[in-house]
């Protein structure tokens, strides 16, 4: 899909959790005259976002299928558990996932965690949402295990949370088709792995046309270029006749 197809902007999908402002920033003083647009998404649907042609790049929690993709890994997030304030869990500065065998835990159809033994004992119903889980732990009835971006995302005043040791983490990575690699992905892949401006992968501008003969003007003068006696015309010194 080209530039002109998308409306003449970058579509950049995210999940919740993931804060792409400081990315978002950089480009606008890179690529000002491409606008990039956000596109939320739930982490599910962010590959298929891609896939669509919906979006140009996109973060995305790992695993996903990457058929037809590249993704390059980015960081990998605490996990921690969401409990009321008055919870015993807040006596400690972290737990582990052995501590939580006796509670009911929250398994919401969006968890972003991939697990292979679920903590706790199983809720009383499967959620639909993260967001739908906080109001229910809120309300005493379990608690919910997520990456930190997203207890923080749906932070309450009567909630906190702990790390939990041992637990998966969900790792966040950007996403894009393979054969969709444009310049414009590729300059926010640079952006996102830190390169400068001058980067050889990124837009960096092309010198003027005038640098060269500015360096040829700059340069100094050779010395012993005026000498007397050279074939600028100086009369050469000889020795004195007796």
């Amino acid at each position: 899909m080209t530039l002109e197809e998308t409306g003449g902007v970058f579509r950049l999908a995210y999940p919740p959790g993931v804060t792409p402002a400081k990315w978002v920033g950089v480009w606008a003083e890179r690529v000002p005259d491409v606008p990039l647009t956000l596109v939320p998404a739930p982490a599910a649907d962010v590959v298929g976002l891609l896939r669509g042609g919906g979006a140009d790049a996109g973060f995305v929690r790992l695993p996903v299928d990457r058929d037809g993709l590249s993704v390059i890994p980015l960081y990998v997030e605490t996990t921690v558990v969401v409990v009321p304030k008055d919870h015993v869990v807040t006596a400690a500065d972290e737990v582990t996932v052995a501590d939580l065998a006796d509670e009911e835990v929250f398994h919401p159809l969006d968890d972003a965690i991939e697990w292979t033994v679920r903590p706790g004992r199983p809720a009383f119903e499967r959620l639909a949402t993260t967001a739908d889980a906080v109001r229910l732990v809120a309300a005493g009835a379990g608690l919910l295990v997520v990456p930190q971006s997203l207890a923080r995302l749906h932070h309450r005043r009567d909630l906190t949370y702990r790390p939990v040791l041992g637990a998966p983490q969900s790792q966040v990575g950007l996403a894009w088709l393979t054969d969709a690699t444009t310049d414009l992905v590729e300059d926010f892949i640079g952006i996102v792995r830190g390169r400068t401006a001058n980067s050889s992968r990124g837009r960096a501008p092309q010198p003027s046309a005038d640098k060269p003969a500015r360096r040829e003007a700059a340069k100094p003068v050779q010395r012993g270029s005026g000498r007397r006696g050279t074939a600028t015309g100086g009369r050469k010194k000889g020795r004195r006749p007796r």
